[in-house]
């Protein structure tokens, strides 16, 4: 393969290539519930009217997910923005182990076998959901089923509830699915297996890149310690919460804890086996390090930590090696963009705030935290506020574009990424208003950046890893606005299925056109069309550029 610039044209880029991934920001229907269309986005509007502008699909068979009725990720997307070609994410990972039983492997036989040597129980640790970006209610059904064949008397589910990746206020639905599941496997099996302990995602366990410990916290004294208010049921935790705070999400209910006969039901003691059936990564490492570390763990006071077979359902950062014991062995994605660009010699610069700041380093780069060259590559995370986020619904957007600006003008850069986390972050608020905030604030971030890049002659390339913030509102099955017993607009807080815009600005507008003949192009065409615009020869094993030279250059 070769790695050499591709000799001068009119179509090669003098200044540097910078990527502007916008977070959750599709291309909707243009209705009153797209936060994206009734924003004010002038600076969007222009770039559309000069550069060359298409459409990507970001979820689906396309990302690599198992069918097009799954909505797309940020994990996914920046998996595939940065890989170039389309491989098995998540959920199909796990759906195919199951399948062929790879999953019962010897990472299982451990945790059953240390279980029943020590008359312990199992543990279950995840998102109760079928949303199949985090987590599958599936999986979690396997699980028991076969814990309870293999000989295990004691299962415990602790689970989180979701509200983002379903329907919101749904989560009482997904609590009678999977008590339903462990009430048929007592029947089977005999023995105990119960729901013990959970909370809403964003206020137990599920934290990420440790913007906050205390939802992490919070979830180990739920689990681990039963120290959380306690209900006879999970269930009528939910019931009670609603009724104590009217139109809660799901996603911020508090931790609780599942009591009999005045006792927490399930705590993880000695001996016991926990598994973690997230196959998401991002907002499980945290609670992995709880687990897994020792004494010189400082995020929080563990006051208790159980000795316990601990595995993940995948390995959630190979170089961290974390968690050492897991029950399916990912696709191993090697030959990303950025790995290819430092074989090239290209010095690269991403940045992005806390939240999002994962997603263009450690997933972009096939799930991997380490850089491929300390001296060709620079990352900068930018802290993220700890407040709601539509309290502070424009983020980090001005700060990150100064980052990026930086980077520009100093001129070391041949190639630049970063995302703007706010169509994202405050789309999963469910908040209309905040979200086209949010959607303001990111068009204001690209149009500072937008002339950075004219400045220095480069191209800017701006597009999203998936929708959200285009589709506010929760939709009937003829598209219309889905309505509550009020009247009111039932508020969606998840991803949508809608494509993404990709706006491509090169240094010579005349030089390049659209590629004919793509008409299905997704996220995995962008790490070719970087590759091109810089001037290399693009891999061989990468879906086609976006873009190739002008018939008139």
């Amino acid at each position: 393969m070769s790695k050499q610039s591709v000799d001068t044209n009119s179509s090669s880029t003098p200044g540097p290539v910078v990527l502007v991934i916008m977070d959750g920001v599709g291309v909707g229907t243009g209705d009153a519930f797209d936060a994206v269309a009734q924003a004010e986005t002038p600076n969007l509007d222009a770039l559309r009217d000069t550069a060359l502008y298409r459409t990507l699909r970001a979820h689906g068979e396309s990302v690599g997910l198992p069918s097009d009725g799954d909505m797309g990720n940020s994990e996914v997307g920046h998996n595939i923005l940065g890989a170039g070609r389309i491989f098995d994410q998540g959920a199909k990972c796990v759906d195919s182990a199951v399948k062929s039983g790879a999953i019962w492997g010897n990472a299982w036989s451990e945790v059953i076998d240390n279980t029943k040597q020590s008359a312990g129980a199992l543990h279950l640790i995840g998102l109760v959901s079928d949303g199949n970006v985090h987590a599958s209610l599936e999986h979690l059904e396997s699980l028991v089923k076969r814990a309870g064949a293999d000989g295990i008397e004691r299962v415990f589910v602790h689970g989180l509830l979701d509200g983002r990746d379903v329907p919101d206020r749904s989560a009482h639905e997904y609590i009678a699915r999977a008590e339903s599941i462990l009430d048929e496997a007592s029947k089977t099996f005999g023995g105990l297996f119960a729901f013990a302990s959970g909370g809403g995602r964003m206020t137990t366990t599920m934290d990420r890149y440790e913007a906050n410990w205390d939802v992490v916290e919070r979830g180990w004294r739920a689990h681990v310690l039963g120290d959380a208010r306690r209900f006879a049921s999970a269930v009528q935790a939910v019931q009670a919460f609603r009724e104590e705070a009217p139109g809660i999400s799901d996603q911020q209910l508090p931790a609780f804890v599942v009591e009999k006969d005045g006792k927490p039901v399930g705590p993880i003691r000695d001996g016991d086996a926990v598994v973690v059936y997230n196959f998401r990564g991002d907002r499980v490492v945290q609670l992995c390090r709880a687990f897994l570390e020792g004494d010189d763990f400082s995020a929080f006071e563990r006051e208790r930590c159980p000795k316990v077979t601990f595995a993940g359902m995948v390995q959630y950062d190979g170089d961290l090696d974390l968690p050492p014991r897991y029950l399916v062995r990912p696709e191993t994605v090697s030959g990303t963009v950025s790995e290819y660009l430092v074989e090239c010699g290209a010095a690269q610069f991403a940045c992005a705030e806390t939240q999002k700041f994962g997603h263009v380093t450690y997933f972009w780069n096939g799930n991997r935290s380490a850089k491929f060259s300390e001296e060709l590559e620079d990352y900068l995370e930018i802290p993220s506020d700890t407040v709601p986020f539509d309290e502070r619904p424009w983020m980090k957007s001005a700060e990150t574009a100064d980052a990026v600006i930086e980077a520009v003008r100093s001129g070391k850069y041949q190639f630049i990424r970063t995302n703007l986390a706010g169509g994202d972050m405050v789309g999963h608020t469910g908040n209309l208003r905040a979200a086209e905030i949010a959607v303001a604030s990111v068009d204001l971030a690209v149009g500072r950046i937008r002339r950075a890049v004219e400045a220095v002659d480069g191209t800017l390339i701006v597009t999203a890893d998936h929708g959200n913030a285009d589709e506010m509102v929760e939709r009937a099955k003829d598209g219309e606005p889905s309505l509550d017993d009020a009247g009111a607009p039932r508020w969606r807080t998840s991803h949508s299925l809608n494509p993404v815009p990709c706006l491509i600005s090169p240094a010579q507008p005349g030089a390049w056109r659209l590629r004919d003949g793509l008409n299905h192009a997704g996220l995995a065409n962008m790490a070719a069309t970087i590759v091109e615009m810089l001037g290399y020869e693009v891999p061989a094993e990468y879906e086609l550029s976006l873009v190739q030279p002008s018939e008139d250059a």
